[in-house]
């Protein structure tokens, strides 16, 4: 059985107000602050970072609370990292305005595949590899800038189309960012569902079939929409595609090491992974079968003496590491890190 990966990202973009207009429209608000606290300019230099406004007063005081909580929460969390007692830290991010319930609502839900719709090959460990200690493909030019998917649940196609970039980079020696606008658009008859969510082996079907157009030549727009698919502007093509072995982050090691980057879902839910700004994400916590989100496994390594995964996100460079996030490696496939692993034939 495979699980359909839902997930999205919030971008609101409007007018930004000013440390002095956002400070005299709230005096206006009940229950208004009598001071300009640290939490408020941080609050305001939120907005502006990440293109935020709300539609009320009302709106914008509740998020602010939301925000305060969070950043308190952030601090707390720092604080035992500074300690030793916390592998990864925390920051604020395009998610600090949002509890529990908002964020969740950006991830989506999963969903039961039947087995026999899966045609894929299943990996087979090369009988002549030494997996070295570590692996950066990024350090060798198999990965593409780290890119957005906006507010659209479409990670399956991003974590796709980055699979695909490294494995056309391994064969032709060029590195193109491929459309997950088209996968969005055209293929929703091999069982995705566009911004509504889907799965990464679906996309590798669709492609087999059709090929893949440049993100140049078939732009991203965050949003569903009609089928623009021109064959004649196919630049990378795939056969097929290979699962690895539910659950072992060994076989998802030695693919990493062997093939390149692979195409991974996690369970994204857990408030930790909201506010993740760097170090080991070392949470006990996720689960391994509820996966609600697609990224890509770009290698593998330590850091500061713990065992990671370097996974490259699709919520743009102000999240996380600059876009990634290192995640516990050799720690019982934690957040499901190895449970619905695969990459195209090329």
């Amino acid at each position: 059985m495979m699980l359909a990966i839902l997930c999205c990202m919030l971008t609101v973009v409007a007018a930004l107000p000013n440390v002095e207009e956002w400070y005299q429209v709230t005096q206006t608000a009940k229950n208004a602050p009598t001071d300009l606290s640290p939490y408020h300019i941080k609050f305001v230099e939120f907005q502006v970072n990440h293109n935020k406004s709300y539609p009320t007063v009302q709106e914008r005081s509740r998020k602010f609370e939301i925000f305060k909580t969070n950043v308190k929460i952030i601090e707390e969390h720092n604080k035992l990292y500074v300690a030793g007692q916390n592998k990864f830290f925390l920051g604020i991010n395009q998610f600090t305005d949002m509890d529990s319930m908002e964020y969740s609502k950006w991830l989506g839900s999963y969903m039961v595949r039947k087995s026999d719709q899966n045609t894929a090959s299943t990996f087979l460990r090369p009988s002549h590899l030494v997996a070295p200690a570590e692996v950066d493909w990024r350090t060798l030019g198999y990965v593409t800038p780290v890119k957005n998917q906006g507010q659209c649940g479409a990670c399956w196609a991003f974590s796709a189309t980055g699979s695909l970039e490294g494995q056309h980079f391994k064969k032709t020696g060029t590195l193109i960012a491929l459309s997950e606008q088209q996968l969005n658009d055209c293929s929703t008859s091999y069982g995705n569902q566009g911004c509504n969510g889907g799965l990464m082996d679906n996309a590798f079907r669709y492609i087999a079939d059709n090929g893949i157009e440049s993100e140049a030549a078939y732009p991203y727009t965050a949003k569903d929409g009609v089928c623009q698919y021109d064959p004649t502007k196919v630049v990378a093509k795939c056969t097929g595609m290979v699962d690895i072995q539910a659950n072992s982050e060994t076989q998802l090691l030695e693919a990493v090491a062997a093939i390149g980057p692979i195409s991974v879902a996690i369970d994204a839910s857990h408030p930790s992974f909201q506010q993740y700004a760097g170090g080991v994400y070392d949470e006990p916590s996720c689960s391994s079968t509820q996966l609600d989100h697609g990224v890509l496994v770009v290698g593998y390594g330590s850091l500061n003496a713990n065992d990671m995964w370097i996974v490259k996100n699709s919520w743009g460079a102000l999240w996380g590491d600059q876009g990634y996030v290192m995640m516990s490696r050799n720690a019982n496939n934690q957040c499901g890190i190895a449970s619905m692993a695969s990459y195209p034939l090329v």
